[in-house]
């Protein structure tokens, strides 16, 4: 696997837990927390929805649904 490639599974997943332990997020929490473009995130949370992992319950926030997930390192 290409590192860059590496890199945004990582991201991604972080991103995940993040949602997962904070209940609903905004998208600007999750740009702050961190530090990447509002289009990166987006990026993130679209391969995380598409998977049905997190939803949007209004414009701008997000949370994670009931999908059972098994983390790994």
């Amino acid at each position: 696997m290409k590192p860059s490639t590496n890199r945004m599974l990582t991201r991604i997943k972080s991103v995940y837990m993040f949602i997962h332990e904070r209940g609903t997020v905004t998208t600007q929490e999750l740009v702050d927390e961190f530090g990447i473009t509002p289009r990166t995130i987006q990026r993130d949370l679209n391969v995380l929805a598409y998977n049905d992992l997190v939803h949007s319950p209004a414009r701008g926030k997000w949370a994670t649904t009931n999908k059972k997930v098994k983390m790994s390192s």
